[in-house]
């Protein structure tokens, strides 16, 4: 059997160690993870490899040449122009694959058993074969589930933490008969997860999965390429190793002089002709290269130090990466998580903080205290975005410094001389960086439209009549009043795609920015017609002549938080009475019991007013809560539900779109209007993207009372505004109240909720144990895993996207069912997670000591 060894890439999240090296080249123990894998090919008596070069092909191929040196025979395929991808690669050499074949990446570190795996293939008779494995957190990989025979039944890509409904993961690794090259087209790029797989899934190829047991990690950053030294060094999986083991847990290379008081703890790796001064202590984990050269009295707490590099005297190096020849001079310290890349200098007790990188060749002064990372700037992050925009702490995450260089990664991946929209709430942290990203902006040649202080529906609404390439909004978080949120809008006024994001994200780390001339830095215009483009588009979508005739009275709380409301003047000139609440607006942010104490002053204000309903506006324009005329809140699911039943009366056989954990209220007042209810998953631009015209041409509103309305006629986001007036359009021509809907039409439904605190690295086995025991068909994979009963009822598992939580909502039209399942799944769910933490907890071995 040939294998073939993916081993073109150039390992960007592995900067500044892989700026001349490619990925596969990376030492692992003091040898290449391609030398690793070839020692696991040749165990299982594979020794023809064909080798896919793109990144640096050379240094590959001078390492191994013919392959002779390493028991195998190696040949090489170089993409010369541009690289294929994972599948397009091997497509070009089908030539050379006239059997069963087995494909391996180049950047992994495993042991598991191939000759199994292929045992399994034959005995399967299948086409392809994706060798599987469970992983804690599998956010990072490509999700897989298969049936009790093994049989692949759906996959996804990367998902997003809400997405995850297993901790089966695609190893990367697969079995695959050259039929299966037929699918691909020539010369094309073309990637097996995205565009092989789905097709054989689609035309009913026999496809498997088989769960291998044993080690695997993807070295695909730096916080895995260290796991992945220790984990080697401890024996958690099966290496060869390059050095004779002198004593238990520690090998050395030949021609090394080690000091004899050097204090060593098993285990430890040393290269060959190293030389480590007196008293220098080693802890274990440690991995040194060949030709290292440590002074006296250095601490070593877990480094890995590559080859050709000097450590001064009194030297302490934690947990951090030294790349090749590079200097540390005496007293100085590079501290956990720290990566100083190949060839640099670091002066004499000079500080490297914390997860700080820096790039190759560089030289850090005597003293120098470097705290921010040298050219390649704050990859500590492993992504920008989250599952609403970028967001971090005011001030100390999202620093004016680090919104110059956002805004200038967001220019980069558009064309020079573009325009985007800017728009902010009004507090100062907004304004301060809501400049700093125009600043980036312009510095790669875009020009701004800044809106300044606007509320977010009057940004989404305008945005596709100016005719830019998109938008950013800055404002607090609605949720967490210490954080900022920057939100990037596309031209049509939805949040951008992941796609876009992981463009911007890809700029940001690896400092791709574009630089213009000086005739070429952007503009800044301040639009002046951004008012009545939002007022026109308002009101057109508005029976206004109803709400002139209404006579209604509403009373509208602002919260303190609402920037650029022009929502009373309108309501004004249709002939409605609006009372302005807190209309001003205070630079700190209003907590949730403030919130509450301002709700309760509203009802008071609707009862003394006669008022006909009152509602309290939050999120810069986005959100609200309704007041009837007695005073009483109507939010949450009791909200949403009061929306879908007049928005659906006014526009019977509508579609709405709600998210995955809304109530079944929902599909009961849908089914009384012959109407169609679209779930998605629990986020803002899961919502957003769906209520576009031209995804789902008959929605008439989408969202939930959590976060907020859309109305897709008006613009694909969500306006608390518009919403108001809608009310009041709809309750004069439906010649109802609040109250009178609310006690009367809703549907009466039980929906509760309860959240559960459970490690990130837990969540992936939870959705895969709750998948495996309930049956398929009673399964709904949207977001979590919703488990369907009889008439409505069902229970939703869904993890947390931003926290180390897990959210459990259990819905049903008899309440006590829906308190006694949910009090049954708690105690699963959190049992389950006991289990899995007894089981990490287990695991961890304790160290050994020797002296040299």
């Amino acid at each position: 059997m040939r294998a073939v060894l993916m081993a073109g890439g150039s390992g960007t999240r592995l900067r500044p160690l892989t700026c001349d090296l490619p990925k596969p080249m990376v030492p692992i123990l003091n040898r290449p993870i391609a030398e690793h894998i070839t020692n696991l090919l040749k165990r299982h008596q594979i020794t023809e490899v064909i080798a896919t070069l793109h990144y640096l092909p050379d240094v590959i191929r001078d390492y191994f040449q013919d392959g002779s040196d390493f028991g195998v025979q190696m040949t090489y395929a170089v993409e010369e122009d541009q690289p294929l991808g994972t599948a397009g690669c091997v497509k070009n050499i089908a030539e050379f694959l006239d059997e069963t074949f087995l494909v391996i990446s180049g950047d992994s570190v495993t042991d598991f058993d191939l000759t199994a795996a292929i045992e399994f293939h034959k005995r399967k008779q299948a086409k392809a074969t994706l060798v599987l494995t469970r992983v804690p957190n599998p956010i990072e990989f490509g999700v897989v589930i298969t049936d009790e025979n093994y049989h692949i039944r759906r996959f996804l890509e990367k998902p997003s933490t809400s997405e995850i409904f297993s901790d089966t993961v695609n190893t990367g690794i697969y079995i695959l008969e050259p039929s299966v090259l037929d699918y691909l087209p020539a010369n094309q790029e073309s990637d097996f997860s995205k565009d092989l797989f789905p097709l054989l899934l689609e035309k009913g190829e026999p496809m498997y999965g088989y769960i291998a047991q044993g080690y695997w990690c993807d070295v695909g950053h730096l916080d895995a390429y260290r796991e992945s030294q220790y984990d080697g060094l401890f024996g958690k999986v099966k290496l060869d190793f390059a050095y004779t083991e002198t004593k238990p847990g520690i090998w050395e290379g030949q021609n090394t002089f080690i000091d004899p008081s050097v204090e060593i703890c098993a285990p430890a790796l040393i290269g060959s002709n190293c030389r480590i001064g007196p008293r220098v202590r080693i802890d274990a984990g440690t991995v040194i290269g060949d030709n290292v050269t440590i002074g006296a009295d250095a601490d070593l707490k877990r480094p890995i130090i590559w080859n050709g590099a000097i450590v001064g005297e009194d030297a302490e190096l934690r947990a951090c990466v030294i790349g090749r020849g590079t200097r540390v001079d005496r007293r100085a310290q590079v501290l956990e998580g720290a990566v100083v890349g190949s060839l640099s200098t670091v002066g004499e007790e000079a500080q490297i903080t914390p997860n700080v990188r820096v790039w190759p060749s560089k030289q850090i002064e005597s003293g120098a205290i470097l705290n921010i990372n040298l050219i390649w700037g704050q990859t500590a992050q492993r992504n920008l975005f989250g599952q609403r925009g970028v967001t971090g702490l005011a001030n100390i995450d999202i620093t004016p410094e680090f919104a110059v260089k956002l805004g200038a990664a967001y220019g980069s991946t558009l064309k020079p001389g573009s325009q985007v929209m800017m728009s902010r709430d009004q507090r100062s942290i907004s304004r301060m960086v809501t400049r700093s990203l125009i600043a980036g902006l312009m510095s790669v040649g875009v020009n701004i439209q800044n809106l300044d202080a606007t509320a977010i529906p009057m940004s989404r609404t305008v945005v596709s009549t100016f005719g830019v390439a998109g938008g950013i909004h800055v404002r607090l978080h609605p949720d967490r009043p210490d954080y900022l949120l920057i939100e990037f809008i596309d031209s049509k006024g939805v949040n951008i795609s992941k796609a876009l994001e992981k463009k911007i994200e890809g700029a940001y780390f690896k400092e791709d920015l574009r630089r213009v001339q000086i005739h070429e830095i952007g503009n800044v215009v301040y639009p002046i017609q951004m008012i009545d483009t939002y007022c026109n588009a308002f009101e057109k979508n508005l029976n206004v002549e109803a709400i002139r005739h209404s006579n209604s009275k509403v009373v509208v709380d602002y919260t303190y938080a609402v920037s650029g409301a022009v929502l009373p003047q309108l309501l004004a000139k249709f002939g409605c009475d609006a009372v302005v609440l807190n209309a001003s607006l205070k630079q700190t942010a209003v907590s949730s019991v403030e919130k509450e104490a301002l709700l309760q002053q509203l009802g008071h204000v609707v009862e003394a007013l006669r008022a006909t309903f009152g509602v309290q506006v939050s999120a810069n324009g986005e959100q609200l809560i309704l007041v009837d005329k007695l005073g009483t809140p109507i939010r949450g699911e009791m909200l949403t539900a009061l929306m879908v039943n007049m928005i659906l009366t006014a526009h019977p056989r509508g579609t709405v779109v709600v998210p995955i954990h809304a109530s079944s209220a929902v599909e009961q007042i849908a089914r009384r209007h012959d109407g169609k209810v679209i779930r998605t998953k629990a986020s803002p631009t899961a919502l957003m993207e769906a209520s576009l015209p031209e995804v789902n041409p008959n929605v008439v509103l989408a969202g939930s009372g959590d976060m907020g309305f859309i109305f897709p006629q008006l613009h694909p986001g969500f306006d608390g505004m518009f919403c108001i007036a809608k009310v009041i359009e709809m309750l004069t021509v439906q010649e109802r109240s609040l109250a009178s809907i609310r006690d009367n039409d809703l549907p009466q439904v039980s929906h509760r909720s309860y959240t559960v605190r459970c490690p990130w690295t837990v969540k992936g086995a939870l959705m895969r144990y709750l998948v495996e025991t309930h049956k398929e068909d009673s399964l709904e994979l949207i977001d979590g895993v919703k488990i369907r009963f009889e008439d409505d009822n069902w229970i939703l598992i869904l993890p947390d996207a931003g926290e180390p939580l897990v959210h459990l909502f259990a819905n049903g039209n008899d309440r006590n069912w829906v308190d006694e399942s949910l009090r049954e799944y708690r105690t699963r769910v959190q049992s389950f997670i006991e289990q899995q933490q007894g089981v990490e907890a287990y695991s961890n071995s304790p160290q050994q000591s020797i002296v040299s």
